[in-house]
């Protein structure tokens, strides 16, 4: 049966699903990069503790994830394969999200309590951001085919999803130090459902998927564990998120104890990045026009990781600031072509085997990424293990190099892996797709 869409299709807005982008992002942003700040910093929670909670969850997010995106591919209902997952599960996320955030009295300063309470909580906002990321990524090349299609829908979610962190990280120390963290996340929690849901609705899926053959979850494991493209991207995937993970959680121990300057400060530093993200997937959305999506791809990977050698040596912000400005470009970069090259995966596996599981493949590259908690881990327990970072009343002797080595060294090596294995991914008639791609743009002009 072809895969294209039929005439019944109602046709789905790229602005419509790109901005269920920017309500996924928001909370699950301020969750992942102001977790460490907020319960070790604030908290006063070990940071091996910390780390701890870290490694548990990694092992639970390779389990939810595939289980996650299997039982989607087989859900079969009139509103659709994905929507009843996203519908339900937003709210869920949000409480979540909220509860978090919003340690309640009893926990007190018990320092036990307060880690299975944090471990529970991130545990249960965790899981249920995968069920949102494995259901909302597995929309995307199942309602948009052509690669014009998707390289524009794509460049509005990762706009919305840039804007997102524009607020939800970049703001969020300032907007944390007027409201405190309990009102901010209540505040983001009531724009994500919002937006998250104006998405969904809006989102019209391919009924006649309805009647295609249900994925069997062996033999789909089977399939993705012999497809050498799926490990590739997997691999590089894993060590981007590791890297950008470490980033947005390392920014304000950095800021705080290597510059020595406050939260503004923080927000200033990854205000610049994100703004230079967004000036650069503008331009990179006109290059990637002249070379392939795989080309821009491994630039924005070398690109981010040549970055962190010059940022292991800035003492000021004044020169910080062009060095973060550098490796926002490269993260414009990965931000614009990683989700096509992941629906290139996702088209090789229904070619090869006439199967519809991108919820299945979703997820599991979802895994890969996800994986970036193991290594996220280590650099948090090696960071307090090597310099005596214990938490934000004992920081050790020498917490700037602590806060150097998690924003720099770590993300460095994990970025210097990826760009490695980003060579040895390659489509079939990909050098022949290049070129016909650039006959056609030279024709058009």
């Amino acid at each position: 049966m072809s895969n294209s869409p039929t005439t019944l299709q109602k046709r789905t807005s790229p602005f419509r699903y790109g901005i269920g982008m920017f309500g996924t992002s928001i909370p699950i942003n301020m969750f992942k990069s102001f977790a460490a700040i907020f319960y070790v910093d604030m908290l006063g929670l070990d940071m091996k503790k910390y780390s701890l909670v870290l490694f548990i969850y990694t092992f639970v997010d390779a389990i939810d994830n595939p289980v996650y995106g299997f039982l989607s591919d087989r859900t079969r209902t009139k509103w659709g394969r994905r929507r009843p997952w996203l519908i339900i599960g937003t709210p869920l996320l949000i409480l979540g999200f909220l509860l978090f955030f919003n340690v309640p009295a009893f926990i007190g300063a018990e320092k036990s309590r307060l880690f299975i309470y944090m471990l529970l909580m991130y545990i249960m906002t965790g899981t249920l951001d995968s069920l949102i990321n494995a259901n909302y990524g597995a929309l995307f090349p199942e309602i948009f085919k052509t690669d014009e299609q998707r390289a524009k829908t794509n460049a509005i979610r990762q706009i919305c999803q840039l804007l997102a962190m524009v607020i939800s990280i970049a703001l969020t120390p300032m907007i944390t130090d007027k409201l405190g963290y309990s009102l901010t996340s209540i505040i983001y929690g009531v724009i994500a459902l919002a937006v998250i849901l104006f998405c969904v609705t809006g989102c019209h899926e391919n009924m006649e998927y309805e009647k295609l053959e249900k994925p069997n979850l062996i033999r789909s494991i089977i399939d993705l564990v012999k497809n050498g493209k799926f490990w590739l991207f997997g691999i590089v995937g894993a060590c981007y998120s590791a890297a950008f993970a470490l980033i947005s959680q390392a920014i304000p121990f950095y800021v705080k104890y290597t510059l020595g300057l406050d939260g503004g400060a923080t927000t200033l530093l990854l205000g610049v990045v994100f703004a230079a993200a967004v000036v650069a997937l503008v331009v990179w959305s006109f290059v990637i026009k002249k070379i392939s999506v795989l080309t821009a791809w491994r630039i924005g990977l070398v690109t981010m990781a040549v970055g962190f050698v010059p940022l292991y040596f800035a003492s000021s912000m004044k020169t910080a600031i062009p060095i973060v400005c550098i490796m926002g470009v490269g993260v414009a970069a990965c931000l614009l072509t990683m989700d096509c090259i992941g629906a290139k995966i996702m088209d090789d596996d229904y070619a090869r085997h006439g199967i519809k599981r991108e919820g299945t493949i979703s997820s599991l590259i979802g895994v890969m990424n996800r994986l970036n908690g193991l290594y996220t881990s280590l650099a948090f327990y090696l960071a307090s293990e090597f310099f005596g970072f214990v938490n934000g009343d004992n920081p050790g002797d020498n917490p700037a190099a602590a806060a150097k080595t998690l924003l720099c060294v770590f993300p460095a090596v994990a970025m210097v892996l990826a760009s490695v294995f980003s060579f040895f991914l390659h489509f079939r008639n990909e050098k022949k797709a290049e070129n016909a791609e650039k006959a056609e743009v030279s024709v058009n002009e």
